[in-house]
């Protein structure tokens, strides 16, 4: 479940060549925390969110507990951030389902992020990277199971580690 600060380095390290190779100034690079405050599974994004405002990291967040960007209203959110910013750098934080042995895992990977996915939503794809923590496995059961039986604990720590991970990136 731990993971070590070996691959949370690597993954700041990764985050911070990225930002700096895109030219991008600070203003224009966007995380967009999605999830629900209502299941705790799925609260991964708003936490990632809120927690990055307390930190007041110099990037612009959308998604948090007090105003979570969700299936409702991701597509609203996409036309807002795309009125106010000529092509920004979206990075997509989102939890996500998969192997036992990954629960607690932190990815970083390029090309958009497909919110929705494993309880079958037709969302739209966002951003131009997506960091997703693996909160829970998928089992024979009903997906939606798997979020709602998430531990509190592990949502948490997961958002801290992307919080880290981020900070470390911008300094």
């Amino acid at each position: 479940m731990e993971l070590h600060n070996g691959k949370l380095d690597r993954l700041a390290l990764n985050m911070k060549e990225i930002i700096r190779n895109s030219g991008y100034p600070y203003e224009n690079i966007i995380f967009l925390c999605i999830g629900s405050d209502r299941s705790i599974g799925d609260s991964l994004g708003p936490l990632v969110g809120t927690m990055l405002k307390e930190h007041q990291v110099p990037y612009r967040v959308y998604g948090t507990l007090e105003k979570p960007v969700h299936a409702f209203n991701l597509e609203e959110t996409l036309k807002e951030i795309n009125k106010k910013f000529k092509k920004p750098l979206i990075f997509s934080v989102d939890a996500c389902l998969g192997e036992q042995n990954q629960v607690g895992d932190v990815f970083l990977k390029e090309g958009p992020l497909v919110p929705g996915k494993a309880l079958k939503k037709i969302l739209p794809e966002v951003g131009d990277f997506h960091i997703v923590g693996m909160v829970n496995y998928i089992d024979p059961l009903p997906t939606m199971q798997f979020l709602n039986d998430t531990r509190l604990y592990t949502v948490m720590n997961l958002a801290k580690r992307i919080v880290n991970i981020i900070i470390e990136a911008s300094n």
